[in-house]
C-alpha cells in the first residue's frame, strides 16, 4: 500500500513526524492484530506492507489517527508554511475539518504469492537507494530494511 502526504508535502523530514507514524503501527500490531511486513517511509509518503482481518478498518484508523496526530503536532511547533498549505490544497467536500494530511484514497496491490512478495519488499526496500538517499536499503533509517537485513529497526515487523 501506498499513502501519500497531500500535493507531496515534505512533512517525514522531521523525526517526530515519523515517530507518530511508526508509534501508530506498534500500536496497531499489539492491539488491532496488523501484521506488518514491510515498510519504508520517505519525505512525503510511505509504502507498506500488511495484513489483518479487517485491513481497510486498520488502514482508516492509521490515516485519521497519524493525520490528527501530525496536524496537532504541526500546530504546537508553529509550522505554519506547512500547515497554510494543508488547509488550501484540503478537498471542498472536508467541511468537517480545517485540514486535510493525506491524500484521498490508498494505492494499495494484493500480494498473493511469495516471489510478489520478494517484489514489493525489494521495492519498496531499495525506494531511497534510487533516490540517492543511500547506498544499502538498509542504511535508511525509516525503513524495515534493516530488519530484512538482519539488523535492529526502529520497529519490529512480522515475518513471512
Amino acid at each position: 500500500m501506498t499513502c501519500t502526504v497531500l500535493e507531496w508535502l515534505p512533512v517525514f523530514t522531521r523525526p517526530e513526524t515519523v515517530q507518530i507514524i511508526l508509534d501508530c503501527w506498534r500500536y496497531q500490531r499489539e492491539h488491532e492484530d496488523l501484521r506488518l511486513y514491510g515498510y519504508v517511509i520517505l519525505e512525503n509518503h510511505l509504502h507498506f506492507i500488511a495484513q489483518a482481518k479487517n485491513l481497510n478498518k486498520c488502514v482508516n484508523s492509521f490515516k485519521a489517527y497519524t493525520a490528527r496526530q501530525i496536524i496537532d503536532h504541526l500546530q504546537a511547533k508553529h509550522v505554519e508554511r506547512l500547515l497554510a498549505h494543508l488547509r488550501f490544497f484540503k478537498r471542498a467536500h472536508k467541511e468537517d475539518r480545517e485540514y486535510q494530511f493525506w491524500q484521498e484514497g490508498i494505492h494499495a496491490e494484493l500480494v498473493f504469492s511469495e516471489a510478489m512478495m520478494r517484489e514489493k519488499l525489494d521495492y519498496i526496500h531499495t525506494n531511497p537507494v534510487k533516490r540517492g538517499y543511500v547506498n544499502l536499503p538498509e542504511h535508511w533509517r525509516y525503513s524495515s530494511a534493516a530488519n530484512y537485513a538482519g539488523l535492529a529497526g526502529l520497529i519490529d515487523i512480522d515475518s513471512w
